[in-house]
């Protein structure tokens, strides 16, 4: 699942870009609000973690961009303004939740798996595709009862395919979600993760469709 943090504190952004990526997110992270807001308008992520207090442009006037363009994806609003009435004015603005500094790392990472449950229809915290079983918890995997062991990246790319079982997805999109902007990528790295899953799950798993990219079998 691929993130946009919006956070201008180097070292508050450094440490939850590190610990959502040990849980398989996938993080770009901005720390100026025209920049964010272009990403969103330009970029395709699945869940927004913003600020409030930034520099180029507020998280409250990005908000309000972005909803009145259409945007449907999950925000979390993470600040230290914390009076009722701003947590109003974050909610009426568009946001879906509202976290307030400091915090606890294990609580943001947990609203993040409730947004991300939401906006996939999943009711249920474990997502089931016929013999597979994905628990965004603990990261694990299992097949037909057998735990199995992924990559981090194999991870991300399977949660991607399992939120998305009905839509065919390009290469380019998946390069994006299991490396962000921050690393240079082998051409064929999609292609060997795909193989991996395949071969550590089954083989009829995820359908080549030529030309255009990738899509999970049904179940």
């Amino acid at each position: 699942m691929r993130i946009l943090l919006v956070e201008d504190d180097q070292l508050l952004g450094e440490g939850i870009k590190l610990a959502l990526d040990r849980e398989g997110y996938q993080t770009d992270w901005l720390k100026n609000g025209l920049q964010a807001k272009q990403a969103l308008e330009t970029e395709e992520f699945e869940l927004v973690i913003l600020d409030i207090m930034l520099p180029g442009m507020n998280g409250i006037d990005i908000l309000k961009s972005v909803r009145k363009s259409g945007l449907i994806t999950p925000i979390l609003i993470l600040t230290a303004l914390d009076s009722v009435e701003d947590k109003i004015i974050g909610l009426d603005s568009g946001s879906d939740d509202y976290l307030i500094k400091p915090f606890e790392l294990s609580e943001l990472k947990a609203r993040l798996r409730a947004l991300g449950r939401r906006s996939h229809g999943h009711v249920e915290p474990i997502v089931v595709h016929g013999d597979i079983t994905y628990n965004p918890a603990s990261l694990e995997v299992t097949l037909a009862g057998k735990n199995i062991e992924l990559t981090r990246r194999e991870t991300t790319l399977l949660a991607e395919f399992l939120n998305k079982p009905n839509r065919v997805l390009s290469k380019e999109k998946l390069e994006d979600v299991v490396y962000g902007w921050d690393i240079e990528v082998e051409s064929n790295s999609i292609e060997v993760h795909v193989h991996h899953l395949r071969k550590k799950l089954y083989s009829e798993l995820i359908k080549t469709v030529r030309g255009v990219g990738y899509k999970l079998e049904s179940k």
